[in-house]
């Protein structure tokens, strides 16, 4: 029953990946050439273009506070927690200041049509149970970071699928603190209720998005770096219990 009543969801969403393709002539011209910013540019119309025409199709209303903690410009590193699918295309038209990729589960590059979409947009695909793998991951997005291009984390490396939030994974924030750039701690609540909860794709759920003031990682020191993961972890379920 449930396969039924999610088709004509699942056609809207797959019909929305057009508003991604919209500029990816543009955007592969400028990666060829060279250009980074105008990469960047091409980039960041196309995830805001798309995760705009989301929001309105699924009707999620979206109660965001802390815009102006947004840094005027990047790169940066967002570090959310991760209830659901949706957490991607609403951080998306949120998070609309400039350009963002994801550190995503390699598996997410084989899903058709999107899957492209995920690598074009500059995101970083790691295999967790790889070490290896895992490093050289790592070091592909501190060079993306070093050339200005920022990236959005899920440290608890999976959906939580409810209020519970899993723990932080282990060394989840060393791209940041070896890159030294900014960390910008976000709390999402509610969006594991458009899909995960349901089963179906629901419309008219309200999301709670808290943006946290940013943490400068620059010249910090090597005990702060240990315990940022803990610091933001703690900071976001703090903000998940105030919600709740």
């Amino acid at each position: 029953m449930k396969i039924i009543a999610n088709i004509v969801p699942v056609v809207k969403l797959y019909h929305s990946l057009t508003y991604l393709t919209k500029y990816r002539k543009e955007l592969i011209a400028a990666r060829e050439a060279g250009d980074d910013e105008r990469e960047r540019e091409f980039i960041l119309k196309a995830t805001d273009t798309w995760s705009n025409h989301l929001v309105k199709a699924f009707d999620i209303q979206l109660r965001v506070e802390g815009r102006e903690n947004i840094p005027a410009r990047g790169p940066v590193v967002f570090v959310s927690n991760h209830q659901g699918y949706a957490d991607i295309l609403i951080s998306c038209a949120v998070l609309n200041r400039f350009q963002f990729g994801f550190v995503a589960k390699n598996n997410l590059a084989k899903v058709p049509l999107y899957g492209r979409w995920i690598k074009d947009i500059r995101s970083v695909m790691i295999e967790r149970e790889d070490a290896r793998a895992s490093l050289r991951a790592i070091n592909e997005g501190i060079g993306l970071i070093d050339r200005g291009f920022s990236l959005l984390i899920f440290p608890e490396g999976t959906r939580s699928r409810g209020k519970i939030m899993n723990r932080f994974r282990k060394g989840s924030l060393r791209l940041a603190t070896k890159s030294g750039v900014p960390v910008v701690p976000i709390t999402i609540n509610g969006s594991y209720r458009i899909f995960e909860e349901p089963g179906v794709l629901r419309e008219g759920v309200s999301v709670d998005f808290i943006i946290h003031p940013a943490i400068e990682t620059k010249d910090m020191e090597k005990n702060a770096a240990n315990n940022l993961s803990t610091e933001v972890e703690e900071m976001i379920r703090g903000a998940l219990k105030r919600l709740s």
